[in-house]
């Protein structure tokens, strides 16, 4: 079994900055790829960012085009944690944003059929 808690969220101004965090409980050894969604307000989730953690692309990272050159996926696999980096802020950022791990290799660039944290907010405002 595998639990992910995210924490990191908040209120920031356009421009600024923010990491995510999203420490792993479990049998980590299981995962083939870890990744954050978001949830916009009123609109559905999306993929954000996507990192391989086994397989031969171990170390790949995809990004969206909305945050691609803003943010950045990454882990310490000694601590268990997944983290997003996100610079340069902007108010369509605002959302819940959600990790997730999967033990297989998902369908698309985004890593999915696995599991889910419960998600922290976050607000860009203008």
């Amino acid at each position: 079994q595998v639990q992910l808690v995210e924490s990191g969220g908040g209120s920031v101004q356009a421009g600024g900055s923010l990491t995510l965090s999203c420490v792993i409980y479990g049998d980590m050894y299981k995962s083939y790829c870890l990744g954050w969604f978001r949830r916009p307000p009123g609109k559905q989730r999306e993929g954000v960012a996507t990192i391989y953690t086994s397989g031969g692309g171990a170390g790949t990272t995809y990004y969206s085009d909305s945050v691609k050159g803003r943010f950045t996926i990454s882990q310490d696999k000694d601590k268990n944690t997944l983290y997003l980096q996100m610079n340069d802020l902007k108010p369509e950022d605002t959302g819940s944003y959600y990790c997730t791990a999967a033990p297989d290799p998902p369908s698309g660039p985004y890593c999915t059929g696995g599991w889910w944290g419960v998600g922290t907010q976050v607000t860009v405002s203008s």
